[in-house]
């Protein structure tokens, strides 16, 4: 059997949330004498805290030089599963020569036109540092090497202005990706509003198009900026307040039913949403089911399985606790 279907059959043997935590790394249970896989080593935090980040980002943050790109989802006018600011602050304050990132949306929303993008920054209280919309001035095409949906994306003209990129993510569910982790982030999140965003959704003459397709898009979408940031990129997953909407439906979002887990960590993008996606499953399946649903409903799993595809990083890894 895969190693992928043992970490699961162990999940599902009966191992609460707490069990999967505490393991620090999800033990093959192949029985066979296989080659052993290479592995990711993602950090752990149970501290949902300013301490608890700055704890864990120490950890992941030695590639990260010059001009440093945080890249977080600042939500919707009034958002309520938004990162808190002030662990974010406390962030950018051990951070010298950073700045947070965004793009403009697709959607219809306030952050459609980059006035207001900026009104929506200062409602939610994004006003301690500056924010760079990356795509205020234009976008600009990244390649995409071995891609087979795309050949090039279109992402914020700012962001070649950045030597790394902090990926600092909500992990939550969402409507059309099943899932939004880390690879999310930067995919959509990059992508220039008004070119690079319907790049990665249109398929054919559907602009909105789901499914394996468009998992296979973002994927490619964040390869793109995976690539053009090489070793000087990282990657946080808070898993807290998650709710099966994404925080691009602000108020609107469904109520939030999972416990708080924690805060992940990795240079390795796929182990990372990896991991996320482990802990969701690791909960009893009473409290996980409309999680679960979520992402299986979307094929929001094909995110990792095509990652892994593209050699964008491990599906194995060493889950160390802080």
């Amino acid at each position: 059997m895969s190693s992928r279907f043992s970490r699961r059959l162990f999940l599902k043997s009966g191992a609460l949330a707490a069990s999967a935590l505490a393991v620090g790394a999800f033990p093959r249970m192949d029985g066979f004498c296989a080659a052993p896989e290479a592995r990711a080593t993602v950090f752990f935090t149970r501290d949902l805290s300013a301490k608890g980040l700055l704890k864990i980002y120490e950890r992941i943050n030695g590639g990260l030089t010059g001009n440093i790109a945080v890249k977080l989802h600042t939500g919707e006018p009034n958002g309520p599963n938004i990162l808190p600011r002030e662990w974010v602050r406390a962030l950018m304050e051990r951070t010298p020569n950073a700045r947070i990132v965004e793009c403009n949306v697709l959607y219809n929303s306030p952050r459609q036109t980059t006035e207001g993008h900026r009104k929506t920054l200062e409602t939610n209280g994004w006003t301690f540092c500056p924010v760079d919309i990356m795509d205020e001035d234009g976008d600009v095409s990244l390649p995409i090497p071995g891609g087979k949906r795309l050949k090039e994306v279109a992402v914020g003209k700012h962001l070649l202005n950045y030597d790394s990129m902090l990926v600092l993510t909500h992990f939550k569910g969402h409507t059309m990706g099943g899932f939004g982790g880390s690879l999310k982030n930067i995919a959509i999140g990059c992508a220039s509003g008004a070119k690079g965003k319907e790049q990665l959704h249109r398929e054919g003459d559907q602009v909105w198009a789901g499914g394996p397709a468009f998992m296979e898009r973002m994927v490619e979408g964040g390869k793109a900026v995976m690539n053009h940031f090489g070793p000087r990129i990282a990657y946080i997953n808070v898993l807290r307040n998650m709710s099966v909407s994404c925080d691009c439906e602000g108020v609107n979002a469904e109520p939030v039913r999972l416990p708080d887990l924690g805060i992940l960590a990795s240079t390795d993008i796929l182990a990372v949403d990896q991991a996320s996606v482990d802990m969701i499953y690791g909960l009893p399946e009473d409290i996980r089911a409309h999680m679960v649903e979520r992402i299986e409903s979307r094929s929001g799993l094909r995110q990792l399985s095509y990652m892994k595809e593209q050699g964008m990083g491990h599906d194995q890894y060493d889950l160390v606790t802080l």
